[in-house]
C-alpha cells in the first residue's frame, strides 16, 4: 500500500527513536552524576529506603561527633580533677609532716599551714575556672538539683545520673526493709554482788580501727569498764555503754560504725580454764535488734536469742529505692541503673528502723545530658552528674555513734585542715582530707568509666553502623559504571539505528512519485 498522508513506518521509527534517546539520556545522567537513582521514577521503592538510610547516616554521624565532643569535655574535666588530686595529696604530705611534732617546730607547722591554705584556695579556684566551651565543669553547674531532702532521715545524697523521661522532676522513695546494725556484744551485770567485777581481768578490745587492752581490778563498778573502753574508742572504733544506764543490767559493747565492715571483739586475756566469770553474748541474726530495750537475760538465753560469743559483726542496711533493692554498705545505699544512679547516707535513726515511714525527695533538674544515638529518645541518651569540688563541698565525713558531719575543707571563712594544732588534734584534719581525696578519686573513676564504657563503645558502635549504612546506601543509590557503560553503548547504537530507520521511513513516501510517471 502506498500512502502519503500518513507515514506509519515513520511514526513507529519516531516512537522507538524517542525511547532510545530517553534511555541514552538516563545512562548519560547516571554516568555524569555517579548515581543510579537521580529522581523518584528511577526506583520509587529504592528512593524511599535510600532516603531513610541517608537520614540515619546524618543522625549516626552526629552521634559520633557528640560522643567525641563529650569525650573531650570529660578529658578536660579529668585534667582539672587531677590537679585537685595533686593538691590534696600535697596537703596530706604537709599534715603528716606537721604531725611529727617531736621533730617539727611550731614555726615549721605554721609555714605548712600557709601552704595548706594556699592549696585549699587553689582547689576552689580550679572549681570556679574549669570550663569547656563556656560550660562550667566543676562548680556544681552539672550537678543535680534536689528538693525535699530531710536531713534527719537522709544525711547526704549524691545523684550520679537520673532520667526524667519527659517529666519535670523525678520522685525518689527510700523504704528501709532491713535495719543496719553495728557489731554488738553484751555482758550481764546481774552478778553477785551486782554491777561489779568479780575478779581482776584484762580485756582485749578489738575493732575495725585497731586493738587495745584494758585492765580492771576486782570488785569495781562496771562503769570502770565502760570508761576504759571509751577512753580508747579513737584507737579501736569500739564504744561501750551501760544497758538501760544501769550497772546491774550490764554492758553493751558496740562498734562505732555500722555494716559488715565493722566488728567488735571482746576477749578476756589469761582467763582460767574453769570458773571464768566473764562471758559475753550476742543476738542471733534472726532476732530483732534490741537497741536499748530492757533485757530479760534469763528468758533470752533460754530461748536461744542470746548466744555466747566474743565477736560480732555489723549488718548493712537494705532498702528499696523506687522499688529497686539498693546495695547497702553500713548506713550507705547505692543505686546504679540507667534510670537512676545515686549514693546516699541514711541517718542512724532511719537506717535502724525498717518499720519507719518512707523517705521521699525530688530531683528537680540539673545534670549533664549527652545525646549519644541518632534518635532523640531516652534510650539513646546518657545522664551524668558532676558535683562541685570547691573546698566548701569536699571532705564531709561521718563520725561518732550517730551520724554527724565533720567540717569540709573550708567552712565559712576559715579552713578546716589545721597543721598548727597539737598532735592529738590531727585526726579530724586527716579524716576530712581522706574523705576529700576519696570523693575526687571516685568522681574521676566515674568519669573514666563513663568515657571508656559508654562514650568509647558508643563511638565504635556508631562508626560500624555508619560504615554498614553507607555501604547499604551505596548499593541502592550509586551507579554501577560497568553496567551503565554497557547500557550506554547499547543506547547509542539503538539511537543511531533509529535515526537511520527514520530516514528510510521518510524516504519511502517519495516512492509514490514513480506511480505518477
Amino acid at each position: 500500500m502506498a500512502r502519503i498522508n500518513t507515514n506509519v513506518p515513520s511514526v513507529i521509527a519516531q516512537a522507538n527513536l524517542a525511547r532510545n534517546q530517553s534511555e541514552l539520556s538516563v545512562r548519560l545522567e547516571r554516568l555524569s552524576t555517579g548515581l543510579r537513582i537521580n529522581r523518584g521514577k528511577d526506583d520509587p521503592a529504592g528512593l524511599i529506603i535510600s532516603e531513610r538510610i541517608r537520614s540515619d547516616l546524618q543522625g549516626v554521624d552526629q552521634g559520633i561527633k557528640n560522643s567525641t565532643r563529650a569525650s573531650s569535655m570529660i578529658s578536660t574535666t579529668e585534667g582539672a580533677l587531677a590537679e585537685v588530686n595533686d593538691l590534696l595529696n600535697s596537703i596530706r604530705s604537709l599534715i603528716v609532716q606537721s604531725a611529727n611534732t617531736g621533730a617539727a617546730s611550731q614555726a615549721e607547722r605554721d609555714a605548712n599551714q600557709l601552704q595548706i591554705d594556699s592549696a585549699i584556695d587553689s582547689i576552689t579556684r580550679i572549681s570556679n575556672t574549669a570550663t569547656f566551651g563556656g560550660l562550667k565543669l566543676l562548680n556544681g553547674t552539672l550537678d543535680y538539683n534536689l528538693s525535699g531532702v530531710d536531713p534527719s532521715a537522709i544525711t547526704k545524697v549524691q545523684v550520679n545520673n537520673a532520667s526524667f523521661l519527659n517529666a519535670a522532676s523525678l520522685q525518689v522513695d527510700v523504704d528501709v526493709v532491713t535495719s543496719a546494725q553495728n557489731g554488738s556484744l553484751f555482758y550481764n551485770g546481774a552478778t553477785t554482788p551486782p554491777g561489779v567485777t568479780l575478779s581482776a581481768l584484762t580485756l582485749e578490745i578489738a575493732g575495725p580501727d585497731g586493738v587495745e587492752t584494758i585492765s580492771i581490778q576486782s570488785g569495781v563498778s562496771l562503769n570502770n569498764i565502760v570508761q576504759g573502753v571509751n577512753n580508747v574508742t579513737s584507737l579501736t572504733g569500739i564504744q561501750a555503754e551501760l544497758i538501760n544506764g544501769n550497772v546491774n543490767s550490764g554492758i553493751a559493747f558496740k562498734s562505732v560504725a555500722y555494716g559488715t565492715n565493722s566488728f567488735v571483739s571482746v576477749k578476756r586475756l589469761g582467763a582460767p580454764a574453769t570458773g571464768n566469770s566473764w562471758q559475753a553474748y550476742k543476738f542471733i541474726d534472726t532476732a530483732p535488734y534490741p537497741g536499748s530495750a530492757p533485757f530479760g537475760w534469763a528468758a533470752l538465753i533460754t530461748a536461744g536469742t542470746l548466744v555466747t560469743a566474743d565477736r560480732d559483726i555489723g549488718r548493712d542496711v537494705a532498702a528499696l529505692v523506687n522499688g529497686n533493692l539498693a546495695t547497702g554498705n553500713g548506713l550507705r545505699l547505692k543505686v546504679n541503673s540507667p534510670a537512676l544512679g545515686l549514693d546516699m547516707v541514711l541517718s542512724a535513726a532511719t537506717a535502724t528502723n525498717p518499720g519507719g515511714a518512707v523517705s521521699t525527695f525530688h530531683i528537680t533538674g540539673g545534670g549533664a545530658l549527652y545525646q549519644l544515638g541518632p534518635d532523640v529518645t531516652a534510650l539513646q541518651q546518657a545522664n551524668f552528674g558532676i558535683q562541685s569540688v570547691s573546698a566548701t563541698k569536699l571532705g564531709g565525713t561521718l563520725t561518732g555513734s550517730t551520724v554527724e558531719f565533720l567540717n569540709s575543707l573550708k567552712t565559712g571563712a576559715s579552713n578546716s585542715i589545721n597543721a598548727s594544732v597539737q598532735r592529738q588534734n590531727f585526726k579530724p584534719s586527716s579524716d576530712i582530707l581522706q574523705t576529700a581525696i576519696d570523693e575526687v578519686t571516685v568522681l574521676r573513676g566515674r568519669l573514666g568509666a563513663f568515657e571508656r564504657n559508654v562514650l568509647d563503645t558508643n563511638t565504635r558502635s556508631l562508626q560500624a553502623q555508619f560504615e554498614n549504612l553507607t555501604a547499604s546506601n551505596s548499593v541502592l543509590r550509586d551507579a554501577d559504571f560497568s553496567a551503565e557503560t554497557s547500557q550506554l553503548t547499547r543506547a547509542q547504537i539503538l539511537a543511531s539505528a533509529g535515526t537511520s530507520v527514520l530516514t528510510l521511513a521518510n524516504q519511502q513516501s517519495q516512492q509514490v512519485l514513480q506511480l505518477l510517471g
